[in-house]
C-alpha cells in the first residue's frame, strides 16, 4: 500500500483567511481609536488585547485548516485537537505575559479589544467565501 501525505493548502487559500483578515483590521482600528480618544496607554493596551485574541486564532487556523480531502480525515481531526489545545495555552500565556510585563496597562482596553476581536468570529459565515449547501 502506498502512503501519501495529506493535501496541504497554502495559508492564503484557507476558507478562514477572510475571518483572520477581518479580525486583524478590527483590532487595529480599535487600537487606533483607543489611542486617539483615550491616550497612548489605552491604545497599546487595546493592541495587546487584540493580539492576544488574534495570534492564537492564527495558530489555530494554521494547525486546523491545513489539510483537505477525504483521505486526510484523521489528520484533520488530529490537527483540530492540537490546534485548539495550542490556542488555549497560547492565549493563557499571552494574557500572563501581558499583565506581568506591560506596565502601565489599561485592563478594560485589553479585555474590550480582546472581546471585540473574538466577536468577529461570530460573523465568520458571512466572511467565508465557501458556502455550505443545505441538504
Amino acid at each position: 500500500m502506498e502512503t501519501r501525505t495529506p493535501n496541504r493548502l497554502p495559508f492564503h487559500r484557507l476558507a478562514v483567511f477572510p475571518v483572520l483578515l477581518a479580525q486583524l483590521i478590527v483590532l487595529l482600528l480599535a487600537a487606533v481609536t483607543l489611542w486617539q480618544w483615550h491616550g497612548v496607554v489605552a491604545g497599546y493596551s487595546g493592541l495587546c488585547g487584540g493580539l492576544i485574541a488574534w495570534l492564537p486564532n492564527l495558530y489555530f487556523a494554521h494547525k486546523a485548516f491545513r489539510f483537505s480531502g477525504a483521505r486526510a480525515a484523521q489528520a484533520i481531526v488530529r490537527s483540530f485537537y492540537a490546534g485548539e489545545a495550542g490556542k488555549l495555552i497560547f492565549t493563557a500565556v499571552l494574557f500572563a505575559l501581558t499583565f506581568a510585563g506591560v506596565k502601565p496597562l489599561a485592563p478594560l482596553a485589553v479585555f474590550g479589544v480582546f472581546m471585540l476581536t473574538q466577536l468577529v468570529s461570530w460573523f465568520a459565515p458571512l466572511l467565508m467565501r465557501t458556502r455550505l449547501l443545505r441538504p
